[in-house]
Formats: structure tokens, sequence, C-alpha cells
């Protein structure tokens, strides 16, 4: 891999010196070969960081400029596209996603920061007269000091889908990405860091490879919101160690995705777009397909072509144009999904295997499909993360539903049918922050997700993603009592 790659922290306008500090070696998936280092913060960089945020949103003007604001945010959306070729194969060969699926990621974040120097022009509040001469003031304004901790699998579009609110409402922000994508973070914050506009501490940013900067975040009192998306076992500890400081929160953690598939449905036409839904990023993302729930009439059909789909789908490095899965994250990653699938083996009706012909070094494994109706299997109950799809029968609306529900997850859903009666009727039962209709993976910056129950609380994107950064402050004056008039 011809790639060298250094990660930093950016604190108080200033690139930190990593020269003498700890650090860590990031490894790529494609092959398995050290492609940079990346100092490691801790709790040192964290408080510094939050103190930096914290001085920049009492101190300057940014939470009183709304126009600097969108100024900014547009400014960064051009940097970020003027450097996306680059962008694109870091992310690329840093966390195994498809080259392809890498461009529009950076184009979809390009997107996000100027749907949000959109809003950040329009935030506005409102007055009411509660009786002659008494008014109540009602402002929107930016809550505080906001933390924003990302995982690898989408670091670029799961970082802007919270900052870019978060700065449009008037925050100041400390960022901690994971450390399997902190090279791509920071080559991509020297973007958003490149604008003469910024002031001083308004973004902030370390990385580490353990968790003593992130708990230091999440327990701060100088931190007034955690926007996290992780797992669930994760986002649990991050509500306990917030309780002390009863800071506000926005958790987006695991998924289980079902599709709904009716007699109705031509089995051809679906079959390989269900196959592309649950293998997005090799099975690696909260809202990927991971459970294919389908009608008798159709079962045996469908799960020879879903099969089929899988089956053709082409394994190969992400930074081949040609191919349609690329690793997973990691060999131990990879190991682990091996090992449930061949756990699973007496259902298995296409079981993945190593790829072949690839860098031994690399985290690959081929594509499963699993045919487990034990709703109490981690099968169905737990999150698998990898490329692995299981296919589930039902008989009647009422039972797809029911078994659509039976996880305590709750993030994303689809419906597969002709019939839109059928297709609304069932998505308002399924309790599930989406539901895509005929469709899978569909996010945009204007539509709000996000999840139920174990797949956490909170909205992001859209208008509801700017609320979660501000809060409400009433003001009330009495003035101007109308007199009676003779």
């Amino acid at each position: 891999m011809t790639i060298s790659v250094v990660g930093a922290h950016w604190i108080a306008g200033e690139w930190i010196p990593s020269a003498g500090a700890t650090r860590f070696e990031v490894v790529s998936p494609v092959d398995g070969t050290v492609i940079g280092g990346v100092p490691e913060g801790g709790a040192a960089a964290a408080e510094a960081a939050i103190a930096a945020a914290q001085r920049a949103f009492l101190q300057s003007q940014w939470a009183h400029a709304p126009r600097l604001r969108a100024d900014v945010l547009l400014a960064q959306a051009a940097s970020v596209e003027a450097r996306k070729d680059d962008l694109s194969r870091l992310l690329s060969i840093e966390t195994g996603k498809l080259i392809g699926v890498a461009r529009m990621e950076i184009a979809a974040a390009v997107s996000e920061l100027r749907y949000y120097a959109g809003l950040a022009r329009a935030i506005a509040g409102r007055m009411l007269e509660i009786e002659p001469g008494v008014y109540s003031h009602l402002t929107r304004e930016p809550a505080g000091v906001a933390a924003i901790i990302t995982p690898w699998n989408a670091p670029a579009i799961l970082l802007v889908r919270s900052l870019g609110p978060a700065l449009a409402a008037g925050c100041t922000v400390v960022m901690k990405p994971a450390p399997q994508s902190s090279l791509f973070h920071t080559a991509f914050l020297r973007c958003l860091a490149d604008i003469d506009a910024l002031p001083v501490g308004v973004m902030n940013s370390f990385c580490e490879a353990g968790s003593a900067g992130g708990e230091l975040l999440v327990e701060s009192p100088d931190v007034d919101v955690v926007s996290f998306t992780g797992s669930t076992a994760v986002g649990r500890r991050i509500m306990a160690a917030a309780a002390g400081t009863l800071k506000r929160l926005n958790l987006e953690l695991g998924g289980k995705a079902p599709a709904i598939v009716f007699e109705d449905c031509d089995i051809t036409t679906v079959a390989p777009q269900l196959a592309a839904a649950g293998m997005i990023l090799a099975g690696q993302q909260c809202t990927a397909a991971s459970r294919v729930l389908v009608h008798d009439s159709c079962y045996d059909a469908l799960a020879k072509a879903l099969a089929a789909a899988l089956a053709a789908m082409r394994v190969g490095r992400s930074d081949d144009e040609r191919s349609e899965i690329g690793p997973l994250i990691d060999i131990r990653s990879r190991d682990r999904v091996r090992r449930l699938v061949e756990m699973h083996a007496d259902a298995a009706v296409l079981k993945g295997a190593v790829a072949r012909n690839l860098p031994s070094g690399g985290a690959y494994l081929g594509p499963s499909l699993l045919a487990v109706e034990d709703l109490t299997s981690p099968v169905i109950q737990e999150e698998i993360f990898g490329p692995v799809l299981n296919i589930e029968r039902f008989s009647t609306e009422a039972e797809a539903v029911k078994k659509a529900n039976a996880t305590r997850y709750g993030l994303a859903a689809s419906v597969w049918t002709r019939d839109l009666d059928r297709a609304f009727r069932v998505s308002r039962s399924i309790r599930s922050g989406t539901v895509w209709l005929n469709d899978h993976n569909k996010l945009f910056p204007e539509a709000e997700t996000g999840g139920h129950r174990d797949s956490g609380f909170g909205r992001l994107h859209g208008i509801d993603g700017l609320n979660e950064f501000l809060v409400t402050k009433h003001i009330y004056h009495r003035f101007g009592r109308v007199r009676e008039l003779s």
C-alpha cells in the first residue's frame, strides 16, 4: 500500500505537534499494511479541547452570528468538494469502503454542510402577548459545547450530520473519531478547519485508541450535549456516565433492519436489490438490511434468487472499481462473523468463505444467507455487522409486523409490495425510525433519521437535527401597556 498519513489533534486553532507522543498505528483492511500513525490524545487532549470550546462559546461572537456560521459552513463544503478525490481514496483504503461508495459519502457530506448553512440563517423564535402589555419572548439559542463521537464506518457523513447542525445552531464542538478512521478524520478536518473566518476554538478534535478522552467528554460539566453514533452497549455506558451532569444526549445506536417482502413482488427484481441493501459496506452499516421476512408463497423462490444474487457479487479490494463487496474493517471482525456463520451452518442457504486471490492480510469474507426461524437466536436478536442476511417466513400481514418488531432494535426497515395501502399500513405498524417503501438505505440531509428502543433516541439530519443543538429561552417583559381608549 503506497500511502503514509499522520493523524493529529486540532485544538484552539492549532495542529498539536505529535513528536514524542505515544502513537497508535492504523492498519488498512485492504491488505493488512500499516498506512499511518496517530498520536494518543487521551484525557489531556480532551480537557484542552473542552476548555478551548468553552472559551470560544462564552467569549466569541459565534453563538450570535448566524450569517458568519452560514458562511463558514458554505466555505467548508467548498473545501471538502475541492479535495474530494484524495479524501475518497483515503476513506476507501483506511476503512475498506468501496471507492464508489466513498465518493458518494463525500458528496453527501458536502450536501449536508450546504443544507445546514441554509438553516443557520433561518433560526427563529416567537413573541406572545400574554395579556395587554405583557410579552413572552421565546428565543432559540445554542445549547453550548457539543461533543461529537463518531464511528469508523461512515466517518464523513456521520460526523457532518452532527457537526453541521451543531455549528449552524451556534454551538462550539469537540470531536473524537474512531481510531480505525483517525487518518481520514484528520485529512477531512483539515478541509473543515482551513477556513479563515472560523473563530479560534469553535472546532476542536482529538484522536485516541483508548477511551479516557471519550469518558471525559461524557462526564465533563463543561460539555452540554453529547452526540454519539455507535453500538448499543457503548450508548448505555454513555447514558450512565452522563447522568451525573444531566447533559443532553443524542444517541444513534445499533440496528437490525427487517425487509418485509409480500407475495405481489417481482422476485427477480427484488432479490438483487435486497442483496445490495444487505451488503452495503460488507453489512457494516446500522441501517443495512439484516433480516428478510418473506411471505410463505414466495419464500422458496426468493431464497433461491437471493442466494444467487449474493453469490454473484464480486468480493474484492475496496479501491477496485469492479468490486461489489469490500473487506470488513479488520481480521478480528471477519473471524467473528465467520464463526457465527459456522455455528449456524445447518441453516445456511449460502455460506460465505474467506475470499481467495486477494491480499492475505485483507479482511475479506464472502456473503452468507442463513434461514434461522427461532426468534430468540442471536442471528435475529443481535447486530452482526457483517456480510450476513437471514431469511424468515410469515403467513399473514399481522405475523410479518410481529416478527419485524421482535427485536429491541428500531432504527430502519423496508416494506416491499405493489399494494400502497398495505405499504403505508405496515410502515405505520413497524416500530422503526425510518421505513422505506420498495427501496432501502435511502438517506438525505433533509429527512430526519433516528431510532427507537435499543437503537437510541434523538434525530439527526433535517430540521430536527438542528433542534438537537438548540434550547428555548423564555424572556418576560412588561411594557407598552395598552390604555383604554375613550
